[in-house]
């Protein structure tokens, strides 16, 4: 989580203070200027970096998942608006209008392209950077910048953090992982340079703290913490005062919404708090991270829960969410797969084996579908969702994982970016099509003025 010690448009928003607690809140109505209003209504106004045409923020997430799917289970049904969703992406359904399905697209270094195995490596790495990762399992890793953290150079500014990075595993920023690729490549999707991962917080408490508590850095956010737990109270009961005068100011609408915002944190800190009272349950093959909620779809929805009052607040534009890196051998004993979920993936055509891999594709698509749900059901500062106001790419490394396929990627992308993206179909681009056209076409309605993402080619033209 890259964050800006210093931020000009910090004013725009209010922050709610009290005994090591800094709980920032939605823009309310009541606090807009009337100029700014007026053009919220109307949608006048070329938009600014980062921003709708009605002024409101304009967000970008990556949300990657491992292992690749079951293509006869994810593949749409025809193209177009009237395409059909396959078993995969049903629990999309009630969403449709608020995605699309791209189809053809490929990272190319993802491939060996001479370097032998480590395709699970190549997945995660090459995901959001176009780029061939230098093959070593030591200290001189050589990759490339990630589009979220081009976009991070350009806009972070404009908010307390550039970019938040996400995972549900735990960190491995050193040694071998995959055919003698450096676990630093398969633990990140994010890469602030071709020499420095942004590494993913698993912690949901650390996560909250940083969004929520107040502090020039980790460790004295800690003994704030520690302190107000000392209390056994509330994060909300130390800016009760605060809340109160913000109350008085705001009109009955906006009232309602404070009132349900604290609520959400509340209920966010409760589910925290529960985590940390009977921990995780065992992971196979994958170092659990502590503090962290009894399941793992749990775990997943709370971070999604984060990264939405991350985008309500304000306090970021820009986040990346690895559920699990690719390679991942979690098993999913809860939906009845007890195998792991690596060992799985390569089956061989064994029918059996597929079917517990498609169900582990549907439990990941499931967890989704609460996010785009969390998103739509949140209102932004002008009247339209979060989800019509932000761009969402969910997919993965792989194909076929059986094959180590690295084209015909699985891609969603949900939101309407504002009203710049037209969801609600599948388009089928032409084969090969480089996955990082995306990312440049993305960039370019974040307001960020780059010639080149990673590989890129061109803009893709449909989206």
């Amino acid at each position: 989580m890259q964050e800006n010690d210093q931020n000009s448009g910090l004013d725009r928003r209010a922050v709610l203070r009290g005994l090591g607690a800094a709980v920032a809140v939605p823009a309310f109505e009541s606090l807009m200027p009337a100029r700014a209003l007026a053009a919220a209504a109307s949608g006048a106004g070329a938009p600014a970096q980062a921003t709708t045409a009605t002024g409101a923020p304009l967000r970008m997430a990556y949300v990657y998942f491992p292992n690749g799917v079951i293509a006869d289970k994810w593949d749409p049904k025809g193209e177009g608006e009237n395409y059909g969703l396959n078993l995969t992406t049903a629990p999309l359904a009630p969403h449709k209008s608020e995605f699309q399905m791209l189809s053809n697209f490929e990272q190319y270094h993802g491939w060996s392209n001479g370097d032998g195995g480590g395709d699970h490596a190549r997945a995660n790495s090459t995901f959001l950077t176009g780029a061939h990762a230098y093959k070593t399992a030591g200290s001189d890793i050589k990759l490339g910048i990630s589009v979220d953290q081009i976009a991070a150079r350009e806009i972070g500014h404009l908010t307390r953090f550039a970019s938040l990075e996400l995972s549900c595993d735990g960190v491995r920023k050193a040694g071998g992982c995959d055919s003698g690729y450096s676990c630093a490549y398969q633990y990140n999707i994010s890469w602030r340079s071709a020499t420095t991962p942004m590494t993913p917080e698993a912690n949901p408490r650390l996560v909250f703290e940083r969004l929520f508590g107040e502090g020039r850095d980790a460790a004295e956010r800690q003994r704030n913490f520690q302190a107000r737990n000392a209390q056994q109270k509330s994060i909300l009961d130390f800016i009760r005062d605060d809340a109160a005068k913000l109350n008085k100011q705001l009109g009955h609408n906006d009232q309602q919404k404070l009132e349900e915002y604290l609520s959400g944190v509340r209920e966010i800190e409760k589910r925290i708090e529960k985590g940390e009272r009977f921990g995780q349950l065992p992971d196979p093959g994958v170092p659990s991270p502590p503090d962290t909620p009894e399941d793992y779809g749990a775990h997943i929805r709370l971070m999604y829960d984060l990264m939405a009052l991350a985008f309500q607040t304000d306090s970021t534009r820009i986040a990346t969410f690895m559920l699990a890196h690719d390679g991942s051998n979690r098993s999913f004993s809860e939906i009845g797969v007890p195998e792991g979920h690596h060992t799985l993936s390569h089956h061989r055509r064994d029918q059996s084996k597929m079917d517990k891999i498609a169900k582990i594709d549907r439990f990941y698509t499931e967890q989704f579908a609460y996010f785009l749900q969390k998103m739509r059901d949140t209102r932004d500062v002008d009247g339209k969702s979060l989800l019509h106001n932000s761009m969402i790419v969910y997919g993965g490394g792989l194909k076929d994982a059986d094959h180590h396929q690295h084209d015909k990627l699985p891609i969603i992308l949900a939101g309407h970016g504002g009203g710049a993206l037209t969801p609600g179909r599948h388009v089928k681009f032409p084969g090969d099509t480089p996955l990082t056209n995306l990312y440049l076409t993305m960039v370019d309605k974040m307001g960020v003025a780059v010639d080149r993402v990673g590989d890129s080619t061109g803009r893709v033209k449909t989206i």
